[in-house]
């Protein structure tokens, strides 16, 4: 209990550190670079200090700071590049005069959603059971695939977004050909494996199912695919609700018209 109180505090306080990064910069971009770094921060310590299997704990450690450090090194080279973010510039725009204020308690409820994620690695680390067993590499094993799959997909329309074609046109390359958005897929994914290797850990093991549930509704429905299909509508049009109609927006799955695949790169 000491440990998720300390923790909940840590989270809290580095959210608060990325309010005022943005407030010093104007640069918004930073925000999720700082948030990866507060989840994997709080995985570590969670897995490291809580009671459980000291190679359970260690590889709980490890998996989760290896996300931390792909998924923070991505968004910061992006936000080297281009340092705001439209989905928080949008929302600091309708704020207004508030935006302070209201950025600063919008950050803190994004510090309680990564404490639902540091939540599961916690159970899932400190499960008695000896390790590994047949859903630790489970577990394992879908967490790595997902972190390939997610840098994969990054990689792929980092390549694409330097050709000319990225100027007028959508991805549609490689894993972008089966879903709009592959890489929050693979995002999903990973959080999956946290409750196949916490699961009989202890009474309330079940609350490490509200990760991916969180995860897939924060992507799917709230700060994710909504906010981004949006601006690509806008800047797009008619491309790009013919692309929502052939590739699905989340789970992979085969292209629904073939006849739409002209004119992009194979």
């Amino acid at each position: 209990m000491v440990l998720t109180i300390i923790i909940a505090v840590w989270l809290s306080l580095v959210m608060a550190g990325a309010w005022g990064v943005q407030r010093a910069t104007g640069a918004s971009g930073w925000i999720d670079t700082i948030w990866s770094f507060a989840v994997g921060s709080g995985g570590i310590l969670a897995a490291a200090f809580c009671d459980g299997m000291p190679e359970r704990r260690w590889s709980a450690a490890i998996v989760v700071a290896l996300w931390a450090l792909r998924l923070a090194g991505h968004i910061g080279a992006r936000t080297r590049g281009n340092g705001e973010d439209p989905r928080y510039a949008k929302l600091i725009e309708e704020w207004g005069k508030d935006a302070g204020r209201r950025l600063f308690l919008f950050l803190q409820i994004q510090a309680v959603a990564a404490f639902v994620l540091v939540l599961a690695v916690y159970i899932a680390a400190m499960r008695a059971a000896a390790f590994p067993r047949l859903v630790d590499l489970i577990a394992m094993s879908v967490a790595i695939l997902a972190l390939i799959g997610e840098a994969v997909s990054d990689a792929q329309l980092g390549r694409y977004r330097k050709t000319p074609q990225a100027k007028t046109e959508i991805c549609e390359i490689g894993l972008w050909r089966y879903s709009r958005h592959p890489n929050y897929f693979f995002e999903w994914l990973f959080w999956c494996s946290w409750p196949v290797m916490a699961i009989y850990s202890s009474g309330w093991s079940w609350l490490s199912l509200l990760a991916p549930l969180m995860m897939y509704w924060l992507l799917v429905h709230v700060s994710g695919i909504p906010p981004l299909e949006e601006h690509m509508l806008r800047s797009r049009g008619e491309k790009f609700r013919a692309l929502q109609g052939r590739v699905n927006a989340f789970f992979p799955g085969p292209r629904k018209s073939l006849t739409s695949d002209q004119g992009h790169l194979p």
